[in-house]
């Protein structure tokens, strides 16, 4: 006997959810892969592999890792300061970790450029000392950990959330300090959530434009990143170039994503949950 849902539709809505994907999802990668693939290997090949290109991927892969690893340290913290403690202007941080979300990349970008420039705010007390934030790598690292940060907090505050202080209550009492306690009870509970974070932190890092080409300068072999590329690409009519690099992110992110699922099923798998 056929087995039936609680819910009624499950077959109506399953082929909207398909078609709705498909029509937002699939067909647009398909074209892209269609687009790459009509094209000669040799051209694609030379396009992914060239130089400058090569050179774009260590500034965008690199600085993306570099800066997601710093915000699964703070990120935690953060996480941690607004699960456990009550203060005034708790509920105002707790608004402004989703900022970034929130705001136009662009104007981030703007923002942090208007703060970071040689002749502004912050820029100008660090020029006499030779520091250069605008304009370098390191400008694009701080736009990078800017987008990525609400990504480790939003999911790791869940699981602190969850955590019973009664586990920490226990090894108190059993005689461990606070380093004894955060390792072998807080931390352990806390890793899958704080990878997941910071998978999720370099994919969206990885494919940023908006924040990062404002501050970035975008000198080739030094400040430029791959999404600039693609651009450039297309501004010069080389669509079967743009294609080629989209196609090597369109990779990229999808082996990220995948990581993050396994990393969100190992999660789900320790908390007992389907």
């Amino acid at each position: 006997m056929r087995r039936r849902h609680i819910l009624p539709g499950f077959g109506l809505s399953l082929g909207y959810t398909l078609l709705y994907m498909g029509l937002i999802v699939l067909i647009p990668m398909s074209a892209l892969a269609m687009r790459v693939f009509s094209g000669s290997w040799e051209h694609f090949w030379q396009t992914v592999t060239d130089p400058r290109v090569v050179a774009s991927y260590r500034v965008s892969f690199g600085l993306s890792f570099l800066a997601a690893l710093l915000n699964g340290v703070f990120g935690v913290i953060a996480a941690w300061v607004l699960a456990r403690y009550r203060f005034p202007g708790r509920r105002i941080l707790d608004a402004m970790v989703d900022l970034p979300f929130a705001l136009p990349t662009a104007v981030a970008g703007i923002a942090l450029t208007a703060i970071y420039a040689p002749n502004d705010w912050i820029g100008a007390l660090l020029e006499p000392y030779g520091i250069r934030i605008a304009f370098t790598q390191i400008g694009i690292f701080i736009a990078l950990t800017f987008i990525g940060f609400p990504f480790v907090v939003r999911t790791v505050q869940p699981v602190i959330l969850q955590l019973s202080a009664e586990l920490e209550e226990a090894a108190a009492c059993l005689g461990a300090n606070r380093w004894q306690t955060f390792r072998r009870v807080i931390f352990p509970a806390l890793l899958p959530s704080i990878l997941t974070g910071v998978t999720l932190a370099y994919g969206r890092a990885v494919g940023e434009f908006g924040s990062v080409v404002f501050i970035a300068g975008n000198i080739p072999f030094e400040t430029e990143i791959t999404p600039l590329l693609i651009i450039s690409k297309l501004e010069q009519y080389d669509y079967s170039g743009a294609a080629a690099l989209g196609f090597v992110m369109l990779c990229a992110s999808l082996v990220i994503l995948l990581i993050s699922n396994g990393l969100q099923a190992w999660n789900n798998s320790r908390n007992g949950t389907a």
